[in-house]
C-alpha cells in the first residue's frame, strides 16, 4: 500500500486545498492531510479546530465522492519527515498555485529528501483556485467580505467566530 501525505497549516482549508487532495487520492493507495504549525505563520485557528475543519470538508466531499472517505487527517507534532517516517509515507504531495510556490517549496522538498529520503511530488492547482491563499481568505473575512465560493461549508463560520466577528445574518 503506498502512502502519502498532503501536509500544510491549513488556516484556513480551502477548495483549492481539497482540489489537490482529491486528486492524490485518485493516484495513491493512502492519503494523510497531515495539519501542521508552520513558526513562519502566525496561525488564526488553533491546531486542532483546523484538523477538525478539514476532517468535516473531506466527510462532505465524501458523500459525493466515495474515495475521499479513505482519506485521514492528522496532525504533525513536529517534523514532517519524521511524521512521513511514523507514519510510513513514501512522498510527500503539495499542490502548486503558481511559480512564487515553486520557488516557496523547492527549498523544503529539497531540504525533506536529504533528512529522510522521502520526495516531494508538485501538482499543479486547478486554474479555478490559482488566486484563492488561506491569508487572503482570513483577509477578506477581516474585512466582512464573502468567502463561501472558496473554502468548505463551516469555514468561515470558524473564521467569523475566532476573529469575534458575527455569525453571518446576526
Amino acid at each position: 500500500m503506498t502512502t502519502v501525505v498532503c501536509p500544510g497549516s491549513f488556516d484556513p482549508i480551502t477548495l483549492g486545498h481539497l482540489d489537490v487532495v482529491r486528486r492524490a487520492a485518485t493516484m495513491f493507495d493512502d492519503v494523510v492531510v497531515g495539519v501542521a504549525k508552520n513558526p513562519g505563520k502566525s496561525g488564526l485557528l488553533d491546531l486542532e479546530t483546523r484538523a477538525g475543519l478539514v476532517r468535516a470538508a473531506l466527510a462532505s466531499a465524501a458523500e459525493a465522492e466515495p474515495g475521499l472517505a479513505r482519506v485521514s487527517v492528522a496532525v504533525v507534532p513536529g517534523l514532517l519527515v519524521d511524521f512521513c517516517r511514523e507514519i510510513g509515507a513514501v512522498a510527500v504531495v503539495k499542490g502548486l498555485r503558481g511559480g512564487g510556490d515553486f520557488d516557496a517549496e523547492q527549498p523544503m522538498a529539497l531540504m525533506n529528501r536529504h533528512l529522510s529520503g522521502v520526495e516531494t511530488i508538485f501538482l499543479p492547482g486547478d486554474q479555478r483556485y490559482a488566486h484563492v491563499a488561506s491569508s487572503l481568505v482570513k483577509d477578506i473575512v477581516r474585512h466582512g467580505g464573502p468567502v463561501d465560493d472558496l473554502v468548505p461549508a463551516g469555514v468561515t463560520e470558524a473564521l467569523r467566530a475566532a476573529l469575534g466577528q458575527p455569525a453571518a445574518g446576526s
